[in-house]
C-alpha cells in the first residue's frame, strides 16, 4: 500500500486524505485501492451532491467523527476527492490504515 494518499499536519491537527469515489454503487463500502488511493463505493448518484453527502456521512459514522470535522476540499465534482479531517485524534490514522488492509 502506497502512503501518498494521506498527510497529517500536527501543527494544525489536520488529516488530509485523497480518495477515489465510485457513485451509483449498490451499497456504500470501502473497495480496496484504485491508482494508489483508497476507493469507496457510494450508494448514491453523483447528481445534486448526493454522493458527496453520503461519502461524508459514511466516513463520519465509520470513524466516529462530527459533522464540521470532515469536509471535501477538492474534487467535489470528480471521482478523486481530497478530504480534510480536523482534530482527528491520535488513533484515527491507525484505525483507517487497519480498516483498509
Amino acid at each position: 500500500m502506497d502512503d501518498n494518499w494521506y498527510r497529517y499536519n500536527p501543527d494544525g491537527d489536520l488529516l488530509t486524505l485523497v480518495i477515489r469515489v465510485q457513485p451509483g454503487a449498490s451499497h456504500t463500502e470501502f473497495a480496496g485501492f484504485h491508482g494508489g488511493y483508497p476507493k469507496i463505493r457510494v450508494a448514491a448518484p453523483a447528481s445534486e451532491d448526493r454522493a458527496n453527502a453520503l461519502l461524508l456521512d459514511f466516513l463520519k459514522k465509520k470513524f466516529d467523527l462530527r459533522g464540521p470535522q470532515v469536509i471535501i476540499t477538492r474534487g467535489s465534482h470528480g471521482r478523486t476527492k481530497t478530504i480534510e479531517i480536523s482534530n482527528p485524534g491520535q488513533t484515527l490514522l491507525v484505525r483507517l490504515k487497519e480498516f483498509l488492509q
